[in-house]
């Protein structure tokens, strides 16, 4: 498992992609959060918060995560390595965690810079150190727990067509139905709007959000990645017998 994780890594900071996910991903947020004009800028705001780049993220991933995760396993079916793969002296499950954490890994990267927001808005309050640390810190924690949903979702999609646009189309839709499909879903289920729109990931975030880390949150981002990447599996057996 370990060894397909860093392959992965080395694979993605080997050829333009790894760089370029990182770099749009910083790009992306510093043009709405300081330069665009908007709802997200946070100097236009007035509040030491960061609530505009934990809005913001989550729909920038939705479509940068399945942009990383399309190869996992696509790329080995048209380049027909797939069965050198499923060969190896690993596990179905083994195989499909290190791909799982090679791409985790590399988004957690794009994360990392990211925390001299936390620096800036800090220095930036009035009086300074006027930020909520505990519900940034949870949101940070939402964050990952997130694209840990995403990646796995991601992963999946890869297995079910060798073409990497079909896989990327696929999973860019499967996210933005966990994480905005349930709520929007719900304004139309009277009566069963709460537990319609608590089947949606956007639910659980803002949960997570407000810096109370429950447990029922967090359970429901695990049950989602284990989901997903037990279809994966049950996809590489198909294609295994």
């Amino acid at each position: 498992m370990k060894a397909i994780a860093l392959r992965e890594i080395k694979s993605f900071f080997g050829s333009p992609i790894g760089y370029l996910v990182i770099g749009l991903f910083l790009l992306l947020n510093g043009l709405f959060l300081w330069v665009f004009d908007g709802e997200y800028n946070i100097l236009q705001s007035g509040f030491a918060d960061l609530s505009p780049f934990f809005t913001l993220a989550p729909w920038i991933f939705i479509f940068l995560i399945p942009a990383v995760t399309m190869r996992s396993f696509s790329d080995e079916k048209k380049q027909g390595t797939i069965e050198l793969l499923l060969t190896k002296p690993l596990s179905l499950w083994q195989i499909v965690k290190g791909k799982f954490l090679g791409s985790f890994l590399l988004i957690v990267i794009a994360l990392i810079p990211t925390l001299i927001y936390v620096y800036v808005i800090n220095s930036l309050g009035m009086p300074e150190g006027n930020i909520d640390m505990g519900r940034t810190m949870g949101s940070y924690f939402g964050l990952l727990f997130l694209v840990a949903a995403y990646t796995s979702i991601g992963i999946f999609t890869s297995t079910l067509s060798e073409n990497q646009i079909v896989a990327f189309l696929l999973s860019v839709f499967l996210c933005f139905l966990f994480y905005f499909g349930f709520e929007g879903i719900s304004t139309y289920t009277k009566g069963f709007e709460g537990a319609v729109s608590q089947i949606g990931m956007d639910y659980h975030f803002k949960s997570m959000s407000r810096g109370v880390l429950d447990t029922r949150d967090i359970l429901y981002f695990v049950s989602v990645a284990f989901l997903f990447l037990s279809f994966t599996v049950f996809k590489l057996k198909s294609l295994k017998s």
